[in-house]
């Protein structure tokens, strides 16, 4: 029931109340990008949603124009506190995870929740186990299990197990506990990026 019905119906009435104040701060968070290098304030990518849906996740901008698309061995999207790619706001930006209110829409749309498994680009999808594919069966989050506990401290594969047990426990007070910790990892700062190292691959 939770599940189903009652966590769509609480995403949506929270969602519509922070739009007033996470479109204050997308605006100013906007300007600063607009200013540093002139480029786009958004970043459009796509994304696999629930039952293997594919939806266009929506962020601020962090990294610098036609910037290269960079892998970690295991093929999980590459991050590093020293990566080149990363503007100076944008740093800033993904430090404290502003970079992610524009997915607030995406919570409105039915794409997303505030708490799930965080959505895979599509090429990640290939690298999924059996087992893996039943992250596939609840919506993406702005946040999650894995942001809240590890952020990005951890290898892709452990991340997939950790997104299947939250499917499989699911509840209104673990997504309770994920936001408020969540909340204290961000104050924090600790995680943020992960320390594989990278390599470059074509885009399409």
């Amino acid at each position: 029931m939770y599940g189903k019905y009652i966590k769509r119906v609480c995403d949506l009435l929270f969602a519509i109340a922070l739009l007033p104040f996470v479109s204050a701060v997308i605006a100013v968070a906007g300007l600063l990008i607009r200013l540093e290098d002139r480029g786009p304030v958004f970043y459009n990518s796509k994304r696999v949603g629930r039952g293997g849906a594919v939806f266009i996740m929506y962020k601020l901008r962090t990294m610098k124009v036609n910037a290269p698309d960079i892998r970690n061995e295991d093929g999980s999207t590459f991050n590093s506190a020293t990566d080149p790619r990363l503007t100076r706001i944008g740093k800033l930006l993904r430090q404290t995870s502003i970079d992610e209110l524009p997915q607030i829409v995406n919570i409105v749309k039915g794409e997303m929740s505030f708490v799930g498994p965080r959505p895979e680009i599509p090429d990640e999808v290939l690298c999924y186990g059996a087992n893996d594919f039943r992250k596939l069966d609840t919506l993406p989050g702005i946040t999650g299990y894995n942001q809240a506990f590890f952020r990005n401290s951890i290898p892709f594969k452990q991340r997939l197990k950790n997104d299947v047990y939250y499917v499989e426990n699911a509840s209104f007070l673990l997504d309770v506990r994920v936001i408020l910790q969540t909340i204290l990892v961000c104050v924090g700062q600790r995680g943020i990026y992960s320390a594989q190292g990278g390599r470059t691959v074509d885009r399409e």
